[in-house]
């Protein structure tokens, strides 16, 4: 873990998407945060411990999901997989699968495994999960301004973890989308999945991956500025009903579903789509609709 020592900032942006507006003035105490996301191989450990079964390894009740056909409640969740050409951006749906045994051990369905990318950041996971993990080992998950200004790395008001140019020196800094989404994927990192972590630069708290790579799940509420905003690119929800109703996505009135706040994009963030790998960025998540590229750190606080 990396020892923040925390203070005032200017969170937020207003040069991209309306939620993250209007740039505001917060601060944040003394904190200790998790110098990489937490991996495969961590989340095993806890895994394999305690007998932990997230929430993508359950069969979802269909009473928690009015009109949901029968044959639809079996274990799984939402899995990335490219279009075989250019599609129209405003279907999610068209590049979003719910598969069947897909979770934690298997990110992409039944078939695959992360015995060879232990490394990589765990995904497939639900806010309950990231949890769980945490209490487990004594941490806690962040706020959204805790990671916001972790992820600046003591820069001010800068488009990206490292300034405000996208690949300075032609270095790509991050694991995020070159080429066209959701089909075409260019330039030197060419995997439609995740990295190593660490496999790029750390910010200047000595930070990686706090861009790009993953979504990670904070503990803030997500709350709705404006209620017009455009829907979310996380894929699919799959949620029981919930109780938080101010932070429920409006575009879903049958299913009250309560979404916490993401931060850092994800190796799916493109420029044609998503441009969310930036500290000020934030996505509204729901708080049991694990994907393929959602996972978490953890923080202490002093």
């Amino acid at each position: 873990m990396k020892r923040i020592a925390g203070g005032e900032f200017l969170m937020g942006c207003e040069n991209y998407y309306p939620e993250e507006a209007p740039i505001r003035r917060s601060a944040v105490g003394e904190y200790w945060i998790d110098e990489f996301p937490v991996t495969n191989r961590q989340f095993e450990e806890f895994a394999d411990a305690t007998q932990y079964k997230t929430l993508a390894e359950a069969a979802p009740d269909p009473r928690d999901y009015p009109g949901m056909p029968h044959e639809m409640a079996k274990a799984g969740s939402a899995v990335f997989t490219p279009t075989a050409g250019s599609v129209s951006l405003n279907n999610p749906g068209a590049w979003w699968k719910f598969v069947f045994g897909a979770d934690w051990r298997h990110p992409l369905g039944p078939h695959s495994s992360v015995a060879q990318i232990m490394d990589h950041p765990v995904v497939q996971i639900a806010y309950e999960d990231a949890n769980a993990y945490a209490k487990w080992v004594g941490k806690d998950l962040p706020t959204e301004a805790e990671w916001e200004f972790a992820a600046r790395g003591g820069l001010t008001q800068r488009t990206f973890a490292w300034g405000d140019e996208q690949m300075p020196g032609g270095r790509l800094m991050a694991n995020y989308w070159q080429g066209e989404f959701p089909w075409q994927k260019t330039g030197e990192n060419a995997s439609y999945r995740t990295t190593t972590v660490g496999s790029f630069p750390p910010n200047g708290f000595g930070l990686y991956d706090m861009i790009g790579n993953i979504w990670e799940w904070t503990s803030d509420w997500f709350s709705l500025q404006p209620a017009e905003q455009a829907r979310a690119c996380c894929g699919p929800p799959r949620a029981r009903a919930a109780r938080e109703s101010e932070s429920c996505d409006p575009c879903l009135p049958l299913k009250k579903i309560p979404q916490k706040v993401c931060k850092g994009g994800s190796h799916l963030c493109a420029d044609n789509y998503c441009q969310r790998y930036r500290p000020a960025a934030r996505l509204p998540q729901a708080i049991d609709s694990p994907t393929s590229h959602v996972g978490f750190r953890c923080v202490m606080r002093l």
